[in-house]
C-alpha cells in the first residue's frame, strides 16, 4: 500500500555532509531512494531545517544549500523522482515514480524578509513550520519556557501561506502558537506530532488541539520518534497505533497521516527503523482497521485534504 511521508530530514544530512553520501543508496540515509522504494513510499517530503547554532547572517543560505541538494541529488540524479511543486503534481505520478515536495521546518531563514519565504515558496516549498523548538522572529517553539504564540510577522507568515494555499504546520509550536494557528490559518496541519495523553511531551498535541484540529478538517501525522510515542522511549509498532487508535477516537479517522521523521531521529520504533520497513505499520495497522481506513492513514486522507488549485 503507497504512503505518503510528510517529514524526513535527508537534505540536512546530505547539506552536512557536503557531498559524501548519496540519496539514491547512501547507507546512512534513512530515507534513501532505494528504501522508499522498498517501503512503498510513494511521496515523501523533505524538510528544511536549519540548525540553531549556524549564525543568523548563513541561515538562508544554508536553506538554499539544502534546496539544491534536493534539485541536484534527490531530483537530478533520479529521473524516477517527481518534483511535486504544484497541488495536481500529485495527479502525474506514473506507476516506479516517487513524489517529492519541499517543506520548511522553522522560519528561522528568513529572519524578518517575507520576499526570502516568498523565494523559497517559488522553489517548491508547500508546507511552512514557523518554529522547531526554539523561539524566532515568528513565534515561540515547543521547547521556549516563555509559551508565547505568535508575533506580527508569524500572523503575516500565515497570511502568506493562506493567499498561496501553503500549509501553516503546527508541529514544533508552543501550545498558544498552535491554537493561534488553528485559527488563523486556512490550511493548517501536524506534519509530524502524536497524541499528548499517551506520551507527555510538548511535542505531541493536546487531546483540546487535535479535536480543533479535526473540527477545522485539518490532518494529524502521526510521528516514529520513540520519546515522542511513550515516555520510556522505546517503543513498537502496536505503540505507535496507539496513537492512531487514540486520534481516531476523538473523531480524526480521515484526518489521520503519518510523518516519519527519518533522518532527523537516532532512536527507532522496533521493525520500523527505516523508510524500507513501512510496510510492517501497514500490516499492523490492516489488523485492527479496515483496508480503506489504512489507506487513508497511509495517504488518500492526505490527498482529499490538498487545496484547490495550485
Amino acid at each position: 500500500m503507497n504512503i505518503i511521508d510528510l517529514h524526513c530530514d535527508v537534505l540536512l544530512k546530505l547539506w552536512e555532509a557536503k557531498g559524501s553520501i548519496r540519496f539514491a543508496g547512501g547507507p546512512d540515509l534513512q530515507a534513501n531512494k532505494v528504501r522508499l522504494q522498498k517501503g512503498k513510499v510513494k511521496v515523501q517530503c523533505f524538510a528544511i531545517f536549519i540548525e540553531p547554532d549556524i549564525p543568523s547572517d548563513q541561515k538562508f543560505q544554508a536553506a538554499l544549500g539544502q534546496v539544491d541538494y534536493f534539485y541536484k541529488e534527490v531530483l537530478g540524479k533520479n529521473p524516477d523522482m517527481l518534483h511535486i511543486k504544484e497541488w495536481s503534481d500529485f495527479d502525474r505520478l506514473k506507476i516506479g515514480q516517487i513524489g517529492a515536495m519541499l517543506t520548511l521546518e522553522g522560519v528561522d531563514a528568513i529572519g524578518n524578509d517575507l520576499l526570502k519565504l516568498r523565494t523559497l515558496h517559488q522553489l517548491g516549498v508547500r508546507l511552512v513550520g514557523l518554529t522547531w523548538n526554539n523561539a524566532n522572529l515568528a513565534a515561540d517553539g515547543a521547547g521556549e519556557p516563555r509559551g508565547g504564540g505568535l508575533t506580527l510577522l508569524g500572523k503575516e507568515i500565515v497570511a502568506f501561506n493562506n493567499e498561496h494555499k501553503i500549509f501553516t504546520d503546527v508541529s514544533h509550536l508552543s501550545d498558544k502558537g498552535i491554537w493561534e494557528v488553528i485559527e488563523l490559518a486556512d490550511y493548517p496541519i501536524a506534519s509530524h506530532s502524536n497524541a499528548r495523553a499517551l506520551c507527555h511531551h510538548p511535542r505531541n498535541l493536546t487531546d483540546e488541539q487535535a479535536v480543533a484540529m479535526f473540527k477545522k478538517d485539518a490532518m494529524i501525522h502521526v510521528v516514529y520518534h520513540p520519546p515522542f510515542i511513550k515516555e520510556t522511549g522505546e517503543a513498537t509498532i502496536p505503540d505507535l497505533i496507539k496513537h492512531i487508535d487514540h486520534f481516531c477516537a476523538l473523531g480524526g479517522v480521515k484526518n489521520i497521516g503519518l510523518g516519519s521523521d527519518f533522518d532527523g531521529i537516532s532512536q527507532f520504533v522496533v521493525n520500523l527503523e527505516d523508510a524500507s520497513k513501512s510496510q510492517n505499520l501497514i500490516n499492523a495497522l490492516l489488523k485492527y482497521y479496515s483496508e480503506d481506513e489504512v489507506r487513508g492513514f497511509a495517504s488518500q486522507n492526505f490527498l482529499n485534504h490538498l487545496p484547490e488549485g495550485t
